[in-house]
């Protein structure tokens, strides 16, 4: 498929999404191939960074006690005398806003500072994230949508973080057809992609589940690949999983290919799914059995396998019985041992990252006690 008609491509297939989801009127069923499941944020706070943004709050919040009133009349005065926004005023607005009427002002600043310096924003600094943070505190996913999409604003949401903020909280709300409406500005305005981009894309055609959206997954995957992004193992996870719920095998087979590191907990159901539905039974069966680690201490890491994925695995081999009483030996054994865990896939895909750990102060960065404030030396002696 050509890139330069990816976008149209893209706007016809959601058109498709939205057509057949209103009139489907298929009600979600509890197997792994349901269409909805688990509504978690994909983004780790490293990125949505919202601690960071609260505690800027609060300090400004400090600093301006009892004029908040004050400077947003004064700002709404400068907007009808036609004033010059400045930088400053508008940075220190999006920190004092506290509810969404507090934000539908600050939209009206935004759009004024905007057309202001429209022209001399590169290199400046980026508002899109500290918007965005604040629409995702307030639960603002639809203003942030609207504007992150209006073409008045093109150039003020700058950067790839400002999209995957928007489309996380989309995702979060259930919006997967708004997400993917995001996705295809942000390719509109020639902002690059990166891994949390094509984590929350696939994770969003993963939740829809459909036709089109498969092939809006398979469409970025292709485009990725010829231009040498690099597409995480998440990614790629949400990909095998909607290809085999569209029973594409070959195509969850080539995407599980590109794995590099499959030694993970999802990695692991994904692989004995696909192998159960190629019909690798003796395959399915080796890989099973080795999985088994009954005698063993509980600290070592063990494979666990979703009670849903056995579930499928059962159902996929009961056509073979001489095979199918084997795996279900294996599974038992599996049960026994602890390995078999409530989890459904849904969950180890949608599972919230953690957080990167900052590193913590060492004995010699630490010059004083803690509890005395005395120097940490002396303390030490003392003691």
């Amino acid at each position: 498929m050509a890139l330069r008609g990816m976008g149209v491509c893209f706007r016809n297939l959601l058109c498709n999404v939205k057509r057949k989801a209103f009139h489907s009127g298929i009600k979600p069923s509890e197997c792994w191939t349901c269409r909805l499941g688990a509504k978690r944020y994909l983004l780790s706070e490293d990125v949505i960074r919202l601690q960071e943004f609260q505690q800027r709050k609060i300090a400004v919040a400090h600093q301006t006690y009892g004029n908040k009133e004050q400077y947003f009349q004064k700002l709404e005065q400068k907007i009808q005398r036609n004033d010059l926004i400045l930088k400053d005023e508008l940075k220190l607005l999006l920190h004092l806003c506290q509810t969404p009427d507090d934000v539908e002002m600050a939209k009206n600043v935004i759009y004024k500072y905007h057309d202001e310096n429209r022209n001399f924003a590169f290199g400046e600094f980026k508002f899109g994230p500290v918007f965005v943070r604040l629409c995702y505190e307030l639960g603002l996913e639809e203003t942030a949508a609207e504007l992150i999409k209006d073409e008045a604003l093109k150039g003020f949401f700058s950067d790839s973080t400002s999209f995957n903020i928007v489309m996380d909280m989309l995702f979060m709300k259930g919006c997967y057809e708004s997400a993917l409406e995001v996705l295809i500005e942000m390719k509109r305005q020639g902002l690059p992609f990166n891994k949390d981009t094509y984590t929350l894309a696939f994770a969003s055609c993963y939740k829809l589940n459909t036709p089109e959206s498969f092939r809006i997954c398979t469409t970025l995957l292709e485009e990725s690949q010829m231009k040498g992004n690099v597409v995480p193992r998440r990614a790629y996870c949400f990909a095998v999983a909607l290809a085999l719920k569209q029973e594409d095998v070959e195509k969850a087979r080539y995407f599980y290919s590109q794995i590099m590191n499959t030694e993970s907990k999802l990695c692991l159901n994904l692989k004995v799914l696909l192998l159960a539905m190629t019909g690798a039974v003796n395959d399915l069966l080796s890989f099973l059995t080795s999985a088994v680690l009954s005698d063993v201490p509980k600290f070592v890491r063990r494979p666990e396998f979703s009670q849903e994925v056995i579930d499928a695995i059962q159902d996929r081999t009961k056509s073979i019985p001489v095979l199918h009483s084997q795996v279900k030996g294996a599974l038992a054994k599996l049960q026994m041992s602890g390995q078999v865990t409530a989890l459904n896939l849904d969950e180890m895909l949608c599972h919230v990252p953690n957080a990167k750990k900052k590193p913590s102060v060492t004995l010699d960065q630490r010059k004083k006690s803690r509890r005395t404030f005395r120097p940490l030396q002396s303390v030490l002696l003392s003691e």
